[in-house]
């Protein structure tokens, strides 16, 4: 059995139903081998017994060209099975190294996207201190280490102080606000309406600036 193209290119892509296509030619090949050793067995000879007597004539109690007939395509047969095993094992090889190269190739991706976030990510001008349970800045997903880069028409380039935010609460009660944040090196967008709530302020969470 001659080994395809496609297998034996280098460059070539292997899947797992190429695989599996590879496996089904080596059972079916086995199979064969399987049935012509079947065959020797019923003539009552191996692939190395004599099929002449003592005296050089052809022995009466087999049939001889059946039985040559099938040493020859067990012989053939079994150098396909080799053929083909050696297929199976590079092409599980290529399967492993295209995987792997996948896995790294999507991690190095992730890694990428990740810096070039960061990179582009405004510095922040404020952090989340604290957040009490049933606030609105708790509904709104507001989280305690979340660090502002924008909390309405705040944002790092025009934030002074945070009488900044004060303001913009004070005027927005019962509006939603379009706060952005980093957490965990991502951009979180949230939306913060100030509202009355049970406890103090219309926010429910303790924001303290960040030295710039």
């Amino acid at each position: 059995m001659k080994m395809t193209e496609e297998n034996n290119n280098p460059n070539s892509t292997i899947s797992i139903e190429d695989v599996q296509n590879l496996v089904k030619k080596k059972d079916q090949i086995e199979e064969q081998i399987k049935a012509y050793y079947d065959m020797l067995e019923d003539q009552g000879v191996g692939m190395e017994s004599p099929l002449v007597d003592t005296e050089g004539y052809p022995r009466a109690d087999v049939d001889v060209y059946q039985v040559r007939t099938a040493r020859h395509s067990i012989f053939c047969l079994q150098n396909d099975h080799k053929a083909i095993m050696v297929e199976i094992e590079e092409a599980l090889h290529k399967l492993h190294a295209a995987e792997k190269a996948k896995r790294e190739r999507g991690q190095a991706e992730a890694q990428a996207e990740a810096m070039e976030q960061e990179v582009s990510l405004p510095p922040p001008f404020a952090r989340v201190d604290t957040v009490t349970q049933g606030s609105p800045a708790s509904q709104s997903g507001l989280r305690v280490g979340d660090e502002i880069i924008e909390f309405g028409s705040v944002n790092t380039g025009n934030f002074q102080s945070l009488q900044n935010i004060a303001s913009v609460v004070q005027h927005s009660e019962g509006k939603p606000l379009s706060i952005t944040v980093i957490r965990s090196g991502q951009k979180v967008h949230l939306c913060l309406t100030p509202q009355r709530w049970s406890g103090r302020g219309l926010l429910g969470c303790n924001i303290v600036p960040l030295r710039r």
